[in-house]
């Protein structure tokens, strides 16, 4: 582990008396350095600490003056990365053991600032803060691979997702490898979340105390890493499957609607009702032009009804059926004793006497 000091805790600016003023060029180098690093470490308190107590506050995160400190601290935290980076704290070509117990921490400012940004409420810039707040996760998760300070698999960029997309199981099927997976990872992201904070538990006393020293003040630092690479994760999937949903709300939103391709259709209704109403009521186009007394006058003055011109039997037998009037006419002929009517009928039963019923029937083998 590289033997450096280290940084000033303290949040004030320590400013060179009056009349003191380093000689030398090196002197005032130190001076200013020093200086830095209070307000490099003022910034990144106060970021840290903005954002555990907005994880325990009842106050609505919508609140004005909550929001108003948010933004503040985002700005705090950037001017700190920005000059982490003009002092070159940590570069890729070093181990773990090489970084200064004093700036591991510096380790977590894009962290923080992924968080800070999804503490923002905007529902119109909710894409870009879910957008700004996965590239500060994905370079927080990025160096801490670069210094293997945990074991996990980074996450893929939204170009390389576009890219090579995973492949998707048949409609209707889930992708259970890819489920059992994915639910293997979380359960042991779980496990660990739970097995650091038990020990960060047992180091923060000690830590806030002031009765640490450097190692256990290191490892402090390294369990907040870890607990932060897992909390990092977890919000880099959950922003993965919110940003298709915003997309997709978005576009519908600047899509203007289709003109309808036709003009919609009435509804036709058939009923009795309605059909009888046409046929009997109002609603029938041929009303009646005459009464039917006029109607009945007219065709009686034309000759034209039923009884005018046809001349009526006296007897009505057409309206009888012919064979009552046959036999009607034979029972008279019969009472008359009129001599035809007496022979046929005499030959008939004579007939009857030597002819069985049915004889000659050679169907029915009579």
């Amino acid at each position: 582990m590289a033997e450096c000091e280290s940084s000033p805790q303290s949040t004030q600016l320590v400013l060179p008396r009056p009349g003191s003023e380093p000689s030398t060029g090196e002197e005032r180098e130190e001076e200013e350095d020093r200086q830095d690093g209070d307000a490099l470490s003022a910034l990144f308190e106060r970021g840290w600490r903005t954002l555990q107590e907005l994880d325990v506050t009842h106050e609505p995160l919508s609140a004005t003056r909550l929001q108003e400190r948010v933004r503040r601290d985002i700005r705090g935290l950037e001017t700190a990365s920005s000059r982490v980076a003009q002092l070159e704290l940590f570069s890729r070509n070093e181990e773990l053991e090489e970084v200064c117990t004093s700036e591991l921490k510096y380790l977590l400012l894009p962290a923080l600032l992924g968080a800070l940004t999804l503490k923002q409420c905007s529902l119109e810039r909710r894409l870009d803060f879910l957008k700004t707040a996965r590239v500060y996760f994905v370079d927080f998760l990025q160096r801490c691979k670069n210094y293997n300070i945990s074991q996990f698999n980074m996450p893929k960029t939204q170009e390389a997702e576009a890219e090579s997309p995973a492949p998707s199981a048949p409609p209707g099927q889930p992708n259970l490898v890819a489920m059992a997976a994915q639910r293997q990872a979380k359960i042991e992201r779980y496990r660990q979340k739970k097995e650091v904070e038990s020990q960060l538990e047992a180091v923060k006393k000690a830590v806030d105390g002031g009765q640490a020293d450097e190692d256990t003040t290191r490892r402090y630092y390294l369990l907040h890493l870890r607990r932060w690479i897992n909390l990092s994760l977890e919000e880099v999937e959950s922003i993965d499957q919110e940003l298709p949903i915003l997309k997709n709300m978005s576009v519908l939103k600047n899509t203007p609607p289709a003109p309808p391709s036709r003009p919609p259709m009435k509804p036709f209704i058939l009923t009795r009702n309605a059909v009888q109403a046409k046929v009997f009521g109002e609603g029938y186009p041929s009303l009646p032009t005459m009464t039917v007394d006029q109607w009945y006058s007219e065709h009686q003055k034309r000759g034209m009804l039923p009884d005018q011109g046809i001349p009526r039997s006296a007897s009505g037998d057409e309206d009888r059926d012919p064979a009552s009037v046959q036999a009607e006419q034979e029972e008279r002929r019969a009472e008359r004793d009129d001599p035809e009517s007496l022979h046929k009928a005499r030959s008939w039963d004579d007939y009857k006497d030597t002819h069985r019923r049915g004889y000659g029937n050679r169907h029915n083998m009579g």
